[in-house]
């Protein structure tokens, strides 16, 4: 269905997209410098869980209602910004814990692995920008384009997992000298609670 250059070409630039700043990895490195490399981890499944769910809107065609409706649009991030200000609420409100040795904000798997999809599907651009990118990659002549997009989408989750695991392994080690201390982890805390305000604020602001 694609030549091999085309599909190197594609991971390649989707690698390069993972690693620049941005609001996703940026949450993995707080989540996985507040609760360890697992926590990083987890978080990264869910965000990639998130992005099946886009690359699924886009195959069928319901990203463009984001690009067509500023309603829609608007109901999204906000919903989305108002989640990251809870986060952020929760984080201000996180203290030190006895044994330094513990995360500070011990939660579930299930409960990191759904704030990363929460994180991801509530975040409108992110369609956008499938809709966007991933088409660049796809021919009408090489057969279906629903099926190549599904593919192209596979293939940034497998980038995204590779460069947000990475993440999480070296913010998980930073994490674990932080929490060494009781004043380093209220510090890495307020870091994170003021992370997550910004990262609200951006999305609240984000236009089509």
């Amino acid at each position: 269905m694609f030549e091999s250059k085309t599909l190197l070409m594609f991971f390649t630039t989707s690698i390069l997209l993972a690693l620049s700043p941005g609001p996703d990895n940026l949450f993995v490195m707080t989540q996985a410098a507040q609760q360890g490399r697992k926590a990083g981890l987890l978080v990264t499944l869910g965000l990639c869980t998130g992005l099946l769910v886009h690359t699924a809107a886009v195959s069928l065609g319901l990203a463009a209602l984001f690009m067509a409706s500023q309603v829609a649009f608007n109901l999204l991030k906000f919903a989305g910004a108002g989640y990251l200000i809870y986060l952020a609420g929760v984080a201000f409100r996180a203290g030190a814990v006895s044994d330094p040795a513990e995360p500070a904000v011990p939660l579930p798997p299930a409960a990191l692995y759904r704030r990363g999809i929460i994180m991801n599907i509530t975040n409108p651009k992110v369609s956008i920008f499938f809709l966007a990118f991933l088409p660049q990659f796809a021919d009408p002549a090489n057969g279906s384009l629903s099926l190549q997009l599904l593919l192209l989408g596979g293939v940034f989750i497998v980038a995204t997992i590779i460069v947000f695991g990475g993440i999480s392994l070296v913010a998980g080690v930073f994490g674990e000298l932080f929490r060494q201390s009781a004043f380093a982890q209220k510090l890495l805390n307020r870091a994170a609670a003021g992370i997550f305000i910004a990262l609200a604020l951006k999305l609240a602001l984000a236009q089509r």
